[in-house]
């Protein structure tokens, strides 16, 4: 007589839940190898501790960060800045763009009223004219736009997942700048503009806009 084995039911629904929709991340948590690696956090999940921004515009949900300007119009682009600089680093993070434009700043100079200039990862959901993957330079004295997806401009837009979180990561070590989405490499280029400043997340002016982020870890690079 062959002997059935019989699982508990918080097995049997564990896997099912993982099958039908894949495994979570760790939110806010580091992994165990993000641990030994050296990895830390610069979110706690619960509070903004450790980052400035306008009043009104920021708040934490459901373990995210989230900026809005709904209902506000600003004269221009307003930044939750970090309080902290950094040079030399590996920058992850999970980015959720309900609409408008948004970007990572990083090795960028903090100005009045919460403005900064400097480099961006940027993430927009501009309609055709979608900017996910770009490297660009806030107030660059013309620059802008200083490098678009290695492959073409469509690359990045093939790997968005509009209206879910993405997956970004910021890789800078001296004058070379690596940003990856989703897992693919969008800008592998050098720029020795800036070897150091602060990271912060932008909120553009124009229509109302919201963007989240969660999981934003950085491993500083000797």
């Amino acid at each position: 007589m062959r002997r059935l084995w019989l699982l508990p039911v918080w097995v049997v629904f564990g896997a099912a839940v993982s099958v039908l929709f894949g495994d979570e991340p760790l939110l806010n948590r580091l992994s165990d190898e993000e641990a030994r690696k050296g990895f830390t956090l610069l979110f706690d999940g619960e509070s903004l501790q450790g980052w400035d921004g306008a009043p009104g515009f920021w708040r934490v949900e459901n373990g995210a960060m989230v900026g809005s300007t709904d209902g506000r119009a600003i004269e221009h682009n307003t930044f939750l800045i970090l309080d902290r600089p950094y040079s030399d680093f590996i920058l992850r993070f999970q980015i959720l763009l309900r609409n408008g434009n948004t970007g990572v700043q990083f090795r960028s100079r903090r100005l009045s009223d919460w403005v900064v200039k400097g480099y961006q990862a940027d993430a927009s959901d501009m309609g055709e004219r979608s900017a996910w993957g770009n490297f660009y330079e806030e107030k660059g004295r013309g620059r802008n736009v200083m490098a678009r997806p290695t492959e073409g401009w469509d690359r990045a837009k093939e790997v968005v997942r509009k209206g879910q979180w993405n997956d970004y990561e910021i890789h800078a070590q001296g004058d070379h700048i690596r940003l990856t989405l989703n897992g693919k490499v969008t800008i592998d280029t050098h720029d020795g503009e800036s070897s150091e400043g602060v990271i912060a997340v932008q909120l553009h002016r124009g229509e109302g806009m919201e963007v989240r982020l969660r999981n934003l870890r950085i491993r500083e690079l000797r």
